[in-house]
């Protein structure tokens, strides 16, 4: 039970790093914490919380495809959060 608890503390915190300045960040990233974020490896978790640590611009540009992340982790982790807003709307 203590490690249900602490995960659900861990996904809440996540939640409330996901708020940002644009609406439509929130959106996509509350989206996939709901959605893909139980699924992910644990080196995809950490690099989705390194994500949470870019400016709003930077990361609003890699989630629109204006830009590509130079790391992996971080390419793979977008691939995944665009994945999920695309069957969302679909």
């Amino acid at each position: 039970m203590a490690e249900k608890y602490s995960n659900q503390y861990s996904k809440d915190r996540l939640l409330w790093s996901c708020r940002r300045g644009m609406l439509e960040l929130d959106l996509l990233l509350k989206d996939f914490i709901l959605e893909g974020y139980d699924s992910l490896q644990l080196s995809d978790r950490k690099a989705f919380e390194t994500l949470l640590e870019y400016p709003d611009a930077v990361l609003f540009d890699l989630l629109m495809g204006k830009s590509i992340a130079a790391d992996q982790g971080i390419a793979s982790v977008i691939k995944k959060i665009r994945s999920i807003a695309t069957s969302a709307t679909s």
